[in-house]
């Protein structure tokens, strides 16, 4: 006995796969990248709840789980990648990462010319706190403090109220 025909979530989940398949490869940008083989994971992903409904059993929604985990994890590396090596170089394209290729591998010649990079940004010099067990060095106030307020004397009509007289 089986279930509905799993057609159109299969062509839907082989739609996905096919996309992220070709952003994969026709990309340069590594956040595309990673974000097209996300892609490819959802359209597995529906193709085994697919064939699951079909044969009624359970066995792809329990695999999805843990796919879905494991895509969780590749996510949160993925981020933090991308976070090291856009700090290194100020760029998301991959073409320019060639130093990290293996050894004896020859460079990929691309025959679109890169974008001109952005400027350096040199890093801003913030405060740091003191290490613990050290008083920290009184600094002089920058700014000249405020002269006091001059001495008013004190009448007794509520505020508010003019003098009749």
């Amino acid at each position: 006995m089986s279930g509905p025909a799993p057609h159109n979530s299969l062509i839907v989940g082989g739609v996905l796969f096919c996309w992220g398949a070709i952003g994969f490869v026709a990309r340069r940008n590594l956040i595309v990248m990673i974000l097209s083989g996300e892609m490819m994971l959802q359209g597995v992903a529906l193709n085994l709840v697919a064939f699951g409904a079909h044969f009624r059993s359970f066995e792809g929604q329990a695999f999805i789980v843990f796919m879905l985990t494991v895509a969780a994890c590749e996510a949160a590396l993925a981020l933090a990648l991308i976070l090291v090596l856009y700090r290194q170089r100020r760029s998301l394209d991959v073409s320019v990462w060639q130093d990290l290729r293996e050894p004896g591998l020859e460079p990929v010649v691309d025959l679109e010319p890169l974008e001109e990079a952005h400027p350096v940004v040199v890093p801003v010099a913030y405060p740091r706190l003191t290490p613990a067990g050290r008083r920290p060095v009184p600094v002089p106030p920058s700014i000249p403090p405020l002269p006091e307020p001059a001495a008013s004397t004190p009448t007794s009509q509520p505020p508010g109220e003019e003098a009749r007289g």
